[in-house]
């Protein structure tokens, strides 16, 4: 299965590759960016964990139905109101996709479906086949699964496109999210490293949601649950320990820096003044993954460095 990426705006700008993922994003990726990626690939769940995962995702709460979007503005403001929409935009809706595209929506509570027949819907989306297209905010990319690949859709595979990339404005991490993590164009990740079963996560979850908002399209936002066992190689990777924990991590993937900060408390402008200075080129502590050397360009480096 193979699927295209590209800008809500315009798919003209999509770059053709070969395999299941298509990405607008250069595919000559860097060896340093690859071994990030391939640790993160051997970060694999227990048993236990990913059906935990697997049950969430099917969800319990009131069933939901595609809305019928019958023009062009409907469908805008649908799209623009959904940190994640998948649309299905259908010229016949007796094809053997749609009723698997109905089956999926109880699957996932936190994202809106759509479905439209509209002529003007379709070509205003560059749609000109049976399509099922997944909208996010947080990097505003349109991903299509076109004719060629819905013509033997299943459940197992829908499900898999809309796990794989339904990146919000803040994204658990997991080996299913770090795939469509990594094939995003937003090539920083700030990743808050907490448990989720401490007192202080939602205030936190809630503040760290805000601030993820302000970088919109330049940063993404991951939390790192450091309750789940396996997330621990995720933690050790940034030569953090639990005790350090609750801290921030911001990765960029073009060329593997990264820095890191403890935070006793996860507010919005100490989350704001750590991604500032980081893309201007400030750090706590800047390290190339690339011969594993540890530059100090603070005093506080000193801290970190041992």
């Amino acid at each position: 299965m193979k699927y295209r990426v590209g800008c809500p705006e315009s798919v003209s700008q999509n770059t053709k590759s070969r395999g299941w993922i298509r990405s607008r994003r250069r595919m000559e990726a860097t060896p340093p960016r690859c071994l990030f990626l391939l640790f993160l690939f051997t970060c694999k769940l227990s048993p236990d964990v990913a059906a935990e995962i697997q049950e969430s995702s099917d969800g319990s709460s009131a069933p939901q139905e595609p809305v019928r979007l019958t023009g062009v503005p409907a469908a805008m403001e649908f799209i623009a109101a959904a940190e994640v929409a998948v649309i299905g935009f259908f010229q016949d809706l007796e094809i053997p996709a749609v009723p698997v595209f109905h089956g999926v929506v109880q699957k996932f509570q936190d994202v809106s479906f759509g479905i439209s027949t509209d002529s003007e819907v379709l070509a205003h989306y560059n749609i000109t086949e049976n399509t099922i297209a997944l909208f996010r905010l947080v990097d505003n990319e349109q991903l299509n699964l076109e004719s060629e690949d819905i013509e033997n859709i299943d459940d197992t595979r829908l499900s898999r496109f809309i796990e794989i990339n339904s990146l919000h404005f803040v994204t658990e991490y997991n080996p299913a999210t770090v795939i469509g993590l990594f094939n995003s164009m937003v090539q920083i990740h700030l990743l808050l490293m907490m448990d989720k079963a401490s007192p202080e996560y939602e205030e936190s979850l809630h503040r760290y949601h805000k601030a993820a908002k302000l970088f919109q399209g330049k940063i993404l936002f991951i939390l790192v649950d450091s309750g789940v066992k396996e997330n621990g190689k995720v933690i050790s990777f940034f030569k953090l320990k639990k005790s350090e924990l609750p801290a921030l991590a911001i990765y960029r993937t073009l060329d593997e820096e990264w820095d890191t900060l403890h935070v006793t408390e996860v507010s919005i402008e100490r989350v704001q003044n750590f991604c500032d200075g980081f893309l201007k080129g400030k750090r706590l502590v800047s390290v190339r993954l690339q011969g594993r050397q540890v530059e100090c360009s603070s005093f506080l480096c000193l801290y970190y460095s041992y």
